[in-house]
């Protein structure tokens, strides 16, 4: 099957360099400046960019859009993830452990293809490390509505076209005088992935197009 195929070239391409900042910068957007280097305060986080099969040959991705609780991140859309906890033996252990209490997928489930470049964020203090894994079927979810208001899938195909790019006004619920044009891009329905996300998704579109023109 397709989609097969483009799972296992991701996982070896992702033993290589990555792209890393020089494609995240594309989508860049954020709430706070990027300090000198990361404060030693920085808490660790860590996300899970889930891929499966559509049905009909393409791989989509499991996004989340959170709920409204006035923090930092609040009603954005995003990957399911979250802070280390002092019992996740690594950062990997929090981004699964994070997705099955988001949306109920079971770790036992995912294949994990690899790990992306990880971003700091000024506004939350969260470093976060980006990982990518890969069920063999559409998922069933079961969401956790404390935190995740509803899911989305997006196919990666989408991510390639630039009409699903834009150029938009955002606000923070974090600073309520933020108010910023950023790089963006707009789902269907309307709905609008920035700030980290964005830049994560931004460098797996980098790579993912390297597969599409048949780059080595």
């Amino acid at each position: 099957m397709k989609h097969l195929e483009t799972i296992n070239w991701l996982a070896q391409r992702l033993q290589k360099p990555l792209p890393g900042f020089e494609a995240q910068r594309r989508m860049i957007g954020r709430v706070l400046p990027m300090p000198p280097s990361i404060p030693e305060t920085a808490r660790l986080s860590a996300v899970l960019g889930l891929l499966f099969p559509d049905g009909e040959g393409d791989l989509k991705v499991l996004l989340i859009r959170r709920t409204e609780d006035g923090h930092a991140h609040s009603g954005q859309i995003s990957f399911p993830g979250g802070r280390k906890d002092e019992e996740d033996e690594t950062l990997l252990h929090t981004a699964l452990r994070e997705a099955e209490e988001e949306v109920g997928i079971a770790a036992t489930n995912i294949q994990i293809i690899g790990q992306l470049s990880s971003i700091y964020i000024p506004v939350s203090n969260f470093h976060v490390f980006p990982y990518l894994g890969y069920l063999n079927e559409p998922p069933k979810i079961v969401a956790n509505h404390l935190e995740v208001a509803y899911t989305i899938e997006v196919s990666l195909n989408d991510f390639l076209k630039e009409e699903f790019k834009t150029i938009t006004t955002v606000t923070s619920p974090a600073d309520k005088s933020f108010i910023r044009k950023v790089n963006a891009y707009q789902l269907h329905d309307g709905g609008i992935i920035w700030g980290a996300t964005a830049m994560i998704l931004s460098e797996l579109e980098v790579i993912y197009a390297e597969y599409v023109s048949g780059v080595d």
